[in-house]
């Protein structure tokens, strides 16, 4: 190891051994950790210490994010549970059907209209981008316990659906981009491994790998240990198979999420404790939490911090309008005619805070070399910034002052449609909230 190199993973241990010993002091903060890690980022990257660079360290910073992504990925699909949606299935499903079409749309043509660098495909490109959203930096927002578990499953679902459903799109506006990497697939190539090939993999190793512990655990052939280290052998082995094939990684680890997940819940369980099921994917959550804020780091050097020093009106009006307009004006229409009261439809439509997705696919189009890849890169590393700060300084107070409007409007009129989905089991929630 370099001596650049050694200082860097220092930086990074110390900021990460720092935050974990903070960490259940901030959590009730309005300071996250997405916001700790990214601040961290641009004061280690070029514009401070210089202790990580894109140009110099591009190939461990992508594996970094890579590795994130597809472990969120994984661990969002394995713990979707269909009872969050047998009563507020409405709030998820328009979110995502109606709401992300036009939240795609709409960021493509603000970009083309507003940032003049952009041609071709890469407006779309940059929609898609920061289209999903990520509940990791507005966590208080998608899980304090004073909101209602239809506004809850909602966004948390939609963060846990929207980022798989954009990539097919990703790939093929890549595809189509001259000069980068995937451009000589073509659009017919994209299809076949992208969506075809990544998804039978995934299936595949997701739903044979579930199978096979349900065996296993059945027979007592597994430890307690090594059941919680299965479901990292099988994104590892799904996203390798489809890298190695020209598929994508991250559909193949989102498909073995949800495949892994039903094999489990319908394979045999004799003599096991319901506690038995709920740490199988300890491991692989912890370390995507790892990974992810780590990602949050990287992304604060190598794309926030030199985006800081290159700042034009225009990209700093697109991210304002692409974190309002653009997500709340789809989401409005996405939620007309639910009877849904106006500061649930106005919260939602807040809380659409972009983060490890939209990072992660902006760090790989920022390394490619393609004429117009640094510009979009720092659109897209400004919006998210911006979405960094301004939804986690946002999430606990307006969490509350949300809580506590739900809870009067509930006690006056208990048929209120934001508690349809109230008493549900399986709530979702990060150790955090389950600990206050």
């Amino acid at each position: 190891m370099s001596g650049s190199g050694g200082w860097a993973v220092a930086a990074v241990a110390a900021v990460s051994g720092g935050y974990a010993l903070v960490s259940r002091r901030l959590a009730a903060t309005v300071v996250s950790a997405p916001m700790v890690f990214t601040a961290a980022g641009v004061l280690i990257g070029p514009v401070g210490l210089g202790l990580l660079n894109l140009e110099r360290d591009a190939g461990p910073v992508l594996t970094l994010a890579e590795v994130a992504l597809a472990l969120v990925l994984f661990t969002d699909a394995a713990t979707v549970r269909s009872e969050e949606f047998r009563s507020g299935w409405f709030l998820p499903a328009r979110l995502l059907v109606v709401g992300l079409p036009l939240t795609i749309v709409g960021g493509g043509l603000l970009a083309w209209g507003l940032v003049p660098g952009l041609t071709g495909w890469e407006p779309a490109l940059v929609g898609v981008i920061l289209a999903p959203t990520d509940a990791s930096v507005g966590k208080a927002a998608v899980f304090s316990p004073r909101i209602p578990a239809v506004v809850r499953h909602g966004l948390n679902a939609e963060c846990g659906l929207n980022e798989c459903l954009v990539l097919p799109v990703f790939a093929l506006l890549l595809a189509g981009l001259p000069g980068t990497a995937a451009s000589h697939q073509g659009p017919t190539g994209v299809l076949l491994h992208v969506l075809l090939l990544s998804t039978a993999l995934g299936l595949a190793a997701g739903g044979l790998g579930g199978r096979l512990l349900c065996r296993a655990r059945a027979s007592g052939r597994i430890t307690h240990e090594w059941r919680r280290i299965l479901p990292l052998a099988l994104v590892t082995l799904a996203g390798a198979l489809a890298a190695a094939t020209g598929g994508s990684a991250f559909v193949a680890a989102w498909v073995a999420g949800f495949a892994f997940a039903f094999a489990v819940r319908v394979g045999p369980r004799p003599g096991l404790a319901p506690e038995d099921e709920d740490d199988t994917l300890d491991s692989v959550e912890h370390l995507a939490a790892l990974a992810a804020a780590l990602s949050f780091l990287v992304f604060g050097a190598v794309l926030l911090g030199p985006a800081l020093t290159h700042l034009d009106w225009r990209v700093v009006t697109y991210a304002v309008l692409s974190l309002t307009v653009v997500r709340m004006l789809p989401t409005a229409l996405a939620l007309a005619g639910t009877r849904l009261g106006a500061p649930t439809a106005a919260y939602t439509a807040w809380f659409g805070p972009r983060g490890l997705p939209s990072l992660v696919l902006g760090l790989l189009v920022a390394t490619e070399e393609a004429p117009g890849t640094r510009l979009m890169g720092t659109v897209i590393a400004v919006t998210v910034g911006l979405s960094v700060l301004l939804h986690g300084l946002s999430s606990v107070p307006l969490a509350d002052r949300y809580g506590r409007w739900y809870e009067d409007a509930r006690a006056r009129r208990p048929s209120l449609r934001e508690s349809v989905a109230d008493g549900l089991p399986g709530e979702p929630g990060p150790p955090e909230w389950k600990e206050r």
